[in-house]
This record gives structure tokens, sequence and C-alpha cells, in this order.
């Protein structure tokens, strides 16, 4: 049987492409060579380049998704795993193209990808599940607003958050009035929209789901302490939290976490890897967001999930590949 060419598609545009680039590397190194011919390809805002067996780079051919190696031998992909944190391969931007050129990859289609990276429309569709989530204030750049109604209605402490911006980047945690002003200018560096969240105090949790074998299932709830105020990048990506799995809660508490976890997927005809953030208070899970390119490098939570669950990495990537070449 001929191999098929798989490209791990990895950068992206914003400050999430070093994640990225780690991520790619698990996935590279992790497919089954005996059934694919694996190769790198770097999507940058500036360049587009596939990675020859010398590390060289070589331009992508946008028209088809192709590169012409020098021998002038023409390599087109199978597949193309999608590992893009952020834009454009977690917002919808990729996976338009790829179908615009008729080019197969993993994961979820533009409008999971499209929604999902929108926080506000995310829990506005699952909302209609009866999956809950925080009371929030939306904010588009150049609106006006009142700090004063805006903290009566949700009290302090408040969290500001850009609306569509991955790995925790522009969040911060409003304990005081004279803060307000401050949070909502560093949510809107990262994005022209803006969440106001009101405070759920509770356990936050990170739960991996993905459609295995044909079922949808949960890899696992990890239970995130972090060592500062809340769960932002740094903690994320640079070790300042402390990351449970299993979480630390009972059996009921347990099943719900995956029963709403499960029913956000299908709700949204999600597809490959996601990941979703809860905060469990009162045994209630309330949404925070979901990610459908959720960190993959041997440090994220994803992968260390899978393990526990009993899953090898060389299994969970093999069926997302063995998925996009069975779609039409």
């Amino acid at each position: 049987m001929k191999k098929k060419n798989v490209a791990v598609v990895m950068g992206g545009y914003s400050d999430e492409y070093k994640v990225s680039l780690k991520s790619g590397q698990l996935i590279y190194d992790s497919l089954d060579r005996d059934l694919y011919n694996v190769y790198k390809v770097v999507i940058l805002k500036d360049e587009w380049y596939f990675v020859d067996d010398r590390d060289q780079n070589l331009p992508i051919n946008k028209a088809d998704f192709s590169v012409t190696l020098e021998s002038d031998y023409k390599v087109k992909f199978d597949v193309c795993f999608n590992i893009i944190h952020g834009k454009p391969g977690e917002n919808g931007e990729l996976q338009a193209y790829w179908d615009t050129i008729g080019q197969k990859y993993t994961g979820c289609g533009f409008y999971q990808s499209a929604l999902t990276f929108n926080k506000k429309d995310t829990l506005a569709v699952l909302s209609k599940y009866g999956i809950p989530s925080a009371k929030s204030v939306y904010l588009r750049k150049g609106d006006s607003y009142n700090a004063d109604e805006i903290i009566a209605e949700l009290n302090l402490p408040l969290f500001v958050k850009p609306n569509q911006s991955g790995s925790s980047l522009g969040i911060s945690k409003v304990k005081v009035k004279e803060d307000f002003a401050k949070a909502v200018d560093f949510a809107f560096a990262e994005d022209d929209e803006i969440l106001i969240e009101s405070f759920l105090n509770g356990m936050e949790v990170s739960v991996g789901v993905v459609d295995f074998n044909g079922e949808t299932i949960v890899l696992g709830i990890t239970e995130i302490v972090p060592h500062k105020e809340f769960f932002d990048y740094e903690a994320k990506y640079e070790g300042a939290s402390e990351e449970i799995t299993p979480a630390r809660i009972d059996e009921e508490t347990r099943k719900k976490v995956e029963e709403i976890a499960k029913k956000a997927y299908n709700s949204l005809g999600m597809s490959g890897f996601s990941r979703s953030e809860f905060i469990i208070m009162n045994g209630i899970p309330y949404m925070l967001e979901m990610n459908t390119n959720p960190g993959f490098s041997p440090a994220s939570i994803l992968p260390q999930q899978a393990k526990i669950y009993g899953i090898s990495i060389k299994d969970l990537c093999g069926n997302e590949v063995e998925k996009a070449l069975q779609k039409n």
C-alpha cells in the first residue's frame, strides 16, 4: 500500500507560534512512518514554507498547497495535520482556504473553528443547550461604557479578557475599580472585542475531548492550581501552575463535567482535538471556552490526559489522519 503524504502544519500569526512549533514537533515525531511520509510545513505571517530533510526552507505554492523540491518533483499532501494555535489555524481562516482548494485536513471545519475562537458566540450557542457560563458584558473597541454600571452588574472581582485570543493573553483579574480602565485597554491591545465576566469562585478544570474510533470520549479532567491569581499565559506555558490529572472531584461531579464537556463537543458538531475550560462552583460546571487546537507539546495537558487514559500519542495522531483521509 502506497504511503500517504502528511504535512504537519505548525506556526501561526500570533505569539503562540512558539508553542505550536513544539506541538508540531511532537506530532511529527509520533506519526507512524510505516503508514505515512511525514513532512513539516511552517506558516508564519511573512512566509509559508516546507522544511526539507536538510532543514532547508522551500516555499509553499498557495495555489494548491504544494511544494516543488529541488529535483523539480512536486509534493502534494493527502492530509494536512493542523496544529496551529491561534490565527489562522484556529479561527477558521486556514480551513476555509483548504476547503476552497480541496485539501483534506485534520480537526474541525472552518465554521466550528471560527465559532469556538469567538468566546461570546460559543457561550451564546451553548447556552441554548443548557450549558451555563459566567454573567458577562461584551464591548467592541470604541464603544462607550460606564465602569460603575458594569461593576454594579457583575460585582468585583471580575475578569476582563479578549473575546478572540488564545493562550490566556490579555486577561486581567480586576479587584478594585481603579484597575478597571487599565484592564480594558490591556484586553483591547489583543483584540477589538472584549468580554467582561463575573468571577466564578470555584475549581478550574481543563477537559480533553476527542472523537476516537467513532466515539466521543473524554480523555481526562485536569485540575488547574495556578500559583498566580489565575491561569494566564505564564501559568499555562511557563510552569506557574500545578496541573493535577485526574482532578480531585467526587464521582458525581466527574460524571457531570464529562457529560457537559461531551454535550458541548457534540452540540457544536466538533471533530478532532478539543480542550474545554470550566469552573466548578457548587457542583455545577460553568464553561469558560473551548480550544479546538490546544497545546500538544510534551508538557501540554491533552497528551498527558491521553497517556493516563491509555491512548498512545501515535494512535491519537494516527486516528486524526485516518479520519481526515475519509472526508469527502
